[in-house]
């Protein structure tokens, strides 16, 4: 992801995620970490066929720990693979940055992400209550440990994503 991208972004945010969207400068502030030799961040959009942006994902490391920041597929995209592999894209990166664990925290009605990340082997740990806002819905907090082993060793991603 890059600076020009962060508007199509935001209206994706918007239409998926209405009550509790980010903002414009929780992207640019990602952004920030996530270039450089000091990168804590890595962030990566994919497109279709004409260039439309059609989902994007961001993954936050420390030390050896990785965190899903956001992961979003347009909804006419849901059903075709691209959150697998906007997911094994930040599980590479997650390798890449050496974290022996990824955590995430998903909406505790999203049982179609749930479903995902538990394909990939995240299981559940525990609850947020009233994480997201201002809805006041609670997030089922998951964890992957060696998030090495969840990688498809298929090669890069097809085509669709870049950072």
């Amino acid at each position: 992801m890059r600076w020009w991208d962060i508007g199509p972004v935001l209206e994706l945010e918007q239409e998926l995620f209405p009550e509790d969207a980010w903002s414009a400068g929780m992207f640019w502030s990602e952004l920030a970490h996530a270039r450089g030799p000091h990168a804590t961040r890595h962030y990566v959009v994919a497109e279709d066929a004409e260039g439309r942006l059609v989902g994007y994902a961001g993954l936050a490391a420390a030390g050896d720990l990785a965190d899903v920041q956001t992961i979003a597929a347009a909804r006419d995209q849901w059903g075709t693979g691209l959150g697998a592999r906007l997911l094994t894209d930040l599980l590479r990166a997650a390798t890449a940055f050496e974290a022996a664990e990824v955590l995430l925290e998903v909406r505790v009605d999203n049982t179609r992400a749930q479903k995902l990340y538990e394909r990939f082997g995240f299981e559940p740990i525990g609850f947020r209550r009233g994480y997201y806002q201002p809805g006041n819905v609670d997030a089922l907090v998951m964890r992957l440990s060696d998030p090495a082993l969840s990688v498809p060793a298929d090669g890069p991603v097809q085509g669709e994503t870049h950072g």
